[in-house]
């Protein structure tokens, strides 16, 4: 018999034995350009890339960076993939908004309206970036989560909106001189969720083109800027410069061979 056919044979015994290896995970991570600017983009395919939401270690701890993050994973056996900031925080290193994690609600809803001088929060309308019960990832204005009562796995409200419905927030200056490192979300559709950061500071009404025209999102969420930061095993770090990063809050991550939540 010949070599060609053995080996057929034996990747068919392979598959049928239930030794098949798994597919690699699907997340990908590359480099876009946009007006001179170069931004880190992460796409992850929820079918098969667990995304998770984490603040505090066994210990109650705030984990407080991505290194702490891939530390405690490392504890547990598990490898980190990805990694960045969730949404603003307050003084006392706690989610400003809204904090579901595992399905439960450590932080509540937050529906004040304070004056866009007093933080990105502020700046009208914000919104919550979710993945609910059965794995479908959205991006929701703070509004029409509050009437819609999905119920989440995970969640993280931040602000403002960079894109509703497809346009730009038009509360953006799109001559503004202010510049920093921002970083965002977008649910491409409920299985593809897609980060992003500046490689370079931008302004708001820029970031948000990235996710309009560049990602061709409906829907996208600004999560944090000046000290934002994406982590993947392939590439490393993106984003801010390491003087500029402070401890985090809470943190959104993929480790290695986790199953896709159902």
């Amino acid at each position: 018999m010949k070599k060609r056919a053995i080996d057929r044979i034996a990747l068919v015994c392979l598959v049928l034995s239930g030794a098949w290896i798994p597919a690699a995970d699907a997340l990908e991570s590359r480099r876009a350009h946009l007006n001179d600017v170069d931004y880190r983009v992460v796409d992850l395919d929820l079918s098969r890339d667990k995304l998770e939401l984490h603040w505090h270690g066994a210990d109650r701890q705030p984990l407080a960076s991505i290194e702490g993050l891939r530390h405690w994973g490392e504890a547990q056996g598990r490898q980190l993939l990805f990694a960045t900031n969730a949404g603003i925080y307050d003084r006392q290193f706690q989610p400003l908004g809204l904090y579901i994690e595992d399905g439960a609600t450590l932080r509540p809803l937050n529906t004040s309206r304070g004056a866009a001088r007093s933080g990105n929060f502020a700046i009208q309308p914000n919104g919550v970036f979710y993945v609910d019960a059965k794995g479908r990832a959205g991006v929701a204005t703070t509004a029409d989560w509050r009437e819609r009562e999905i119920k989440a796995r995970l969640a993280t409200q931040s602000g403002p909106m960079l894109v509703i419905d497809g346009a730009i927030n038009p509360n953006f200056d799109a001559e503004s001189d202010s510049l920093k490192w921002r970083s965002g979300v977008c649910a491409k559709t409920a299985q593809r969720v897609i980060f992003a950061v500046s490689e370079a500071p931008v302004t708001f009404h820029a970031f948000a083109r990235l996710f309009q025209d560049e990602l061709g999102c409906r829907d996208a969420l600004y999560l944090d800027g000046t000290l934002s930061r994406i982590y993947t095993k392939a590439d490393g770090y993106a984003g801010a410069p390491a003087i500029m990063v402070k401890p985090y809050a809470a943190m959104l991550a993929v480790f290695a061979s986790d199953a896709a939540s159902e």
